[in-house]
């Protein structure tokens, strides 16, 4: 037998869904899913995602900004997949090319060839052409662009 989910007022609610905010920059749909755990009625649940984005708590644009910045400079991630898991968290493509400007273009292109030196050194036994096609695969896999990566390429050779 399942054990009962505690009860809460709204005013606790109210408070942990703030402290849940507080914790770290969160997304409208991560807080709606988190407020539908706690089976908040729909009328609450607005009350709350309103007090929360009148106090601040909640903001989508900080949360873009702080997703960008932390998703390309803790797990390299490229544009590419940094847009798509947003897409995923329901933020839209303008948000996202507006907050875009986080990632810096020369710190963009050191990291791509870094990744791809280091993605290099690993594969051994390879003829050229395959080395090239892997490391393109893999690149785009981390979300790089084509044509950046192209760049890349053309500058450093698969050897």
């Amino acid at each position: 037998m399942l054990p009962e989910k505690k009860s809460y007022t709204f005013a606790e609610i109210k408070q942990k869904m703030a402290n849940y905010c507080v914790y770290q920059d969160r997304c409208h749909q991560e807080v709606e899913q988190k407020l539908l755990e706690f089976r908040v009625i729909p009328e609450a649940r607005e009350e709350i995602l309103l007090y929360l984005m009148k106090e601040n708590y909640l903001n989508e644009e900080r949360f873009t900004r702080s997703y960008i910045r932390g998703k390309f400079k803790i797990k390299q991630w490229g544009r590419n997949k940094i847009r798509n898991h947003l897409r995923m968290k329901g933020i839209s493509d303008k948000l996202t090319s507006k907050c875009m400007d986080e990632i810096d273009e020369g710190e963009y292109q050191k990291t791509i060839v870094k990744i791809y030196e280091d993605y290099v050194t690993r594969i051994r036994g390879l003829k050229e052409y395959q080395k090239r096609a892997k490391t393109i695969r893999y690149l785009l896999g981390r979300g790089f662009e084509y044509d950046v990566m192209q760049n890349v390429l053309l500058n450093n050779s698969c050897e």
